[in-house]
């Protein structure tokens, strides 16, 4: 490890001897657990880099603890066995390992690539969520900006939306120790967002457990209930299971087919959802139960459907062939409905054992290694198109809350999809209630230009008819069309359509668009008092470029011209582009002295802090010593993260060194106490250990409606117990009040603020 990266980890560490509770797994027993999963699979026996990861980050999160009281490295150990259980190469376990040290730690994306190399750097930094976001955006709009860095990240290395999909499973495993309104909050976005994306990337291994997680926060009567009534017949479904799953084997065997048959219940989720849409009772679901035959090859599947229903009476119209038609995430099986001997009806399942492996891993099964140690995904990821549209379309969409409804729309109506045919015969999938239209753009966006009609089954229609799966579409074009019309923004379902249709609008007027784009940008300009030409060179233009993804100036002044996108948001990207080009030229001599050299004091926003000499920067409240409103506080100015605020007795601050100690600015806060703004704060209490004071504490805390956001409890062999305890306060009045009644409670012996 660089030793530069090393000494800062221990100059920044929180100085704490902090007690951890007894009921989580040591983190060097996660790691070795961890390298006998990578093991299990992995052609390499040099684990040197794996190992690296772990110590780089063990030390990095030092002194860092979860809101559950456990050491913060567990969470990115526990994402990286996640990651090794779906086989990903060492890159992105390693990344896996590595995913938080951007965001909470002092370590940057530089500091990463030099330590491991640009491809992890890469990885870390595509699962990093921004940082230096403005606080006057709602939730809505750091979500949307957040998922805009990822998707755009995704099309680079689809591996770290996989990363993603780790990360948010294991703090869901854990969202227990958040508050109810978080829980509520995560477990709804992971259902909006991140379940979706795990079905359309195929990874039911990953998708499954999100789905049932979320529904115990989101549903929890619900859940509850239909628990209790699968519990309650649990002991006779899974005889009925184990009484199916011999019978199958025998019939199977019989016939000389190897395979291997297992059985299930079908997860709480599915039953729920099917139980709500189709408006039936859990008995009334048929494929309730599931039996599994996994077999060599397609023969060997549609020869055992054959024993199956020879053996078993099948249901009418419960027949379903996803081989001969895979699904758009490469899910591929043999799905029959029967009836039991014993009238009871179940569901089986047949696949080889390369189908069963993509449909639990989905893209990550395709993840091939090579004898160098890097790795190449299959062609399989061309299948997964929409990535890459996700860019296109994006583009389009300025607004975050428009961004955010075309995402979930995308990834929703992806959930139901009807399967149609070419004249060719070959099998083309869409979202349910697509048209025609859908279909022309599916096949080339030259097709959708042109489309005049359209035929199903033989039979002309109206180009807005619904498709049902099965039918045979045909498009009829013509060079004498004038294009597409507005009109079918209106019908068409797939978000692929949209974005072609919007895209030849904005072509035929592009030279139009361009001249208003430029000229929006040279008012808005104006108006600010900023030369437009200081900003147009390409130092400042390229990495905007990048940024929104377009290939040259023209096209993003068009998407101006067509108000697509802000002119202001193009600017104000360039101005942070040009003082990011300044700042990277300064010394740090440069910085400091700009800084002593201020005479006026700024007011910054975010937080309502007011800071000596630097006018125009991000503000940041590290972890460590949680300031509120009325504590002493100063800046601390970083390279490239803006100002951190520090409490002045913070063990950080009295620990620098004299090097250090020349970025410490003079601030303060704006205003008084904000009860529309919340500071998370924390204290230790500590206590005889006496039967019923930590509700008393709580009741405290409910009584005043201050929002709890994490407590650790931990008693020592005296029987003298510390209570750690974190809450948004508005100040420091507020603080103390809050303290005061808590020393009245019978048993307290001190109460003391964390100071890093």
């Amino acid at each position: 490890m660089d030793e530069t990266i090393r000494d800062l980890i221990q100059q920044h560490k929180p100085e704490q001897d902090l007690a951890t509770p007894k009921d989580f797994t040591p983190p060097a027993e996660l790691y070795l657990e961890l390298l006998s999963r990578i093991r299990k699979y992995h052609p390499s026996d040099d684990f040197s880099m794996v190992e690296k990861a772990y110590h780089v980050a063990d030390q990095a999160h030092e002194g860092q603890m979860r809101k559950s009281g456990e050491p913060y490295i567990i969470h990115p150990i526990c994402v990286a066995i996640i990651l090794a259980e779906l086989e990903m190469d060492k890159e992105t376990i390693v990344a896996g390992l590595l995913h938080d040290v951007v965001e909470d730690t002092i370590m940057t994306k530089e500091d990463v690539a030099r330590e491991f190399s640009d491809e992890v750097a890469l990885l870390v930094d595509g699962v990093t969520k921004l940082t230096q976001l403005n606080l006057s955006q709602d939730k809505l709009e750091i979500q949307a900006e957040n998922l805009r860095k990822m998707f755009l990240a995704m099309a680079q290395d689809i591996r770290v939306v996989i990363i993603k999909l780790a990360d948010r499973l294991h703090n869901l495993r854990t969202l227990q120790y958040q508050s109810p309104a978080k829980q509520i909050e995560k477990a709804r976005e992971t259902m909006d967002i991140y379940s979706p994306i795990a079905h359309r990337l195929g990874i039911s291994k990953i998708k499954i457990e999100l789905d049932d997680l979320c529904m115990q926060y989101l549903y929890p009567s619900v859940y509850k209930e239909l628990q209790q009534k699968i519990d309650d017949r649990l002991t006779e479904r899974e005889e009925f299971i184990r009484k199916m799953e011999e019978e199958v084997k025998s019939y199977i065997q019989e016939a000389g087919i190897e395979a291997e048959i297992d059985g299930r219940v079908k997860h709480m989720f599915s039953i729920y959802k099917k139980m709500k849409t189709q408006g039936k009772t859990l008995e009334q679901i048929y494929d309730l139960f599931a039996l599994r035959i996994k077999v060599e090859t397609v023969r060997d599947c549609y020869a055992a459907l054959g024993i199956i229903h020879e053996k078993y009476k099948p249901i009418p119209g419960r027949f379903k062939d996803y081989i001969a038609m895979p699904k758009a995430n490469m899910y591929q099986s043999l799905h029959t409905t029967l009836i039991g001997n014993e009238g009871q009806p179940f569901e089986i399942q047949i696949r080889t054992f390369d189908m069963h492996r993509t449909a639990e891993y989905g893209i990550a099964a395709h993840w091939k290694y090579k004898e160098s140690g890097s790795t190449n995904v299959s062609k399989e990821e061309e299948k997964m198109i929409w990535l890459r549209e996700i860019l296109e379309w994006q583009n389009d969409t300025a607004d975050n809350r428009e961004f955010m409804s075309a995402v979930k729309t995308d990834l929703d109506v992806f959930q139901d999809q009807v399967y149609v045919f070419t004249p060719a015969g070959d099998v083309k999938s869409l979202p349910k209630g697509s048209t025609p239209i859908d279909f022309a753009y599916l096949i080339h966006t030259a097709v959708g230009n042109t489309m005049v009609g359209a035929r199903i089954n033989g039979s002309m229609v109206p180009i807005e008819t619904a498709l049902r799966s099965g039918d045979r579409v045909e498009i009829i074009t013509s060079a004498n069309s004038r294009g597409p019309s507005l009109d079918w923004l209106k019908v068409v379902k797939s978000t692929q359509a949209k974005t072609k249709i919007n895209q030849w609008f904005r072509q035929e007027h592009k030279a139009d668009n361009i001249q208003r784009g430029k000229a929006a940008i040279d008012a808005y300009c104006k108006s600010k008092n900023i030369v437009t030409a200081d900003l147009l060179v390409p130092e400042l233009t390229a990495p905007t470029l990048k940024k929104y993804n377009f290939p040259d100036w023209d096209s993003l002044m068009a998407a101006v011209g067509h108000g697509g996108i802000k002119e202001g948001q193009i600017v104000n990207r360039l101005l942070e582009e040009q003082r990011r080009l300044t700042d990277a030229n300064k010394t740090d001599e440069d910085v400091v002295s700009e800084v002593r050299r201020g005479k006026r004091v700024f007011e910054i926003p975010k937080g309502g802090i007011k800071v000596h000499g630097i006018h125009d920067v991000a503000v940041r409240f590290p972890k460590c010593c949680s300031p509120v409103p009325g504590d002493e506080i100063v800046g601390y100015v970083t390279r490239g993260r803006g100002v951190s605020i520090h409490r002045t007795d913070c063990v950080n601050v009295l620990n620098m060194d004299e090097t250090d100690r020349t970025r410490l600015i003079d601030a303060e806060w704006a205003g008084g106490e904000s009860p529309e703004t919340e500071y998370i704060t924390e204290i230790n209490i500590y206590a005889t250990g006496r039967k019923g004071i930590v509700f008393e504490i709580s009741k405290i805390f409910n009584e005043a409606e201050i929002s709890i956001t994490g407590m650790n409890v931990r008693t020592s062999k005296q029987g003298k117990v510390t209570i750690s305890m974190q809450f948004g306060v508005h100040s420091t009045e507020q603080l103390a009040w809050l303290t005061s009644k808590i020393r009245n409670v019978e048993g307290i012996i001190d109460i003391e603020r964390t100071t890093g």
